[in-house]
């Protein structure tokens, strides 16, 4: 595996943000394909595959999400682009017997709702991160965030769907004037160990 130029790595990370306010500029249909083409084939165990995406984009969607945001969120997301509401499909091991033939990972899910829902949301969380990091290679800046009510959300986007929420992205080009102080990260020391 080639070592990817020091650009990409800042594009990827060093410089990268997470971004607050976005310019007014507009995201395509076209650039969020090509952005799920790249973040699908991250890897997930059993390649369960199990993050689902809507796109908000209109001031309608975006209006029906606002009561379950948390008031420090409002703003920012009723002005970006577009907000990617990230869930987690509850009957991802449907798709089983197509997205992993070799075995029957199916039977392995099937009424386990104890293995279930951990899997679904540990893998879906994985590929919403191949998500932004796809995002980011492609131009784009992205605002993830935790901060809104997810049964509201669930039961406004997916009531009567296997579906449910994770977390919130808004996607966009982000307006560097409103990006805060970078925050401290922990020093390898700190968080990992090698033994």
């Amino acid at each position: 595996m080639p070592v990817l130029p020091a650009e990409a790595l800042d594009a990827l990370f060093r410089t990268a943000r997470s971004h607050n306010g976005f310019l007014p500029d507009p995201v395509s249909d076209e650039l969020l394909h090509q952005v799920w083409e790249l973040a699908k084939l991250g890897p997930t165990s059993a390649n369960t595959c199990p993050l689902r995406i809507l796109f908000l984009r209109g001031a309608d969607a975006k209006e029906r999400l606002r009561p379950a945001l948390s008031p420090g969120n409002v703003d920012k997301t009723m002005s970006a682009p577009v907000t990617a509401l990230f869930a987690y499909d509850l009957s991802f091991y449907e798709k089983l017997p197509e997205l992993f033939p070799a075995y029957d990972m199916r039977a392995m899910f099937l009424a386990k709702p104890a293995i279930i829902e951990p899997s679904a949301r540990l893998n879906a969380a994985l590929q919403a991160g191949y998500f932004i990091l796809a995002a980011r290679a492609l131009g784009l800046d992205c605002g993830p965030m935790g901060g809104f009510d997810a049964a509201k959300a669930d039961a406004e986007f997916f009531a009567g769907t296997s579906w449910r929420s994770l977390f919130l992205c808004n996607l966009g080009h982000g307006d560097p004037a409103k990006l805060h102080p970078r925050n401290p990260r922990l020093a390898f020391a700190e968080a990992c160990k090698v033994l």
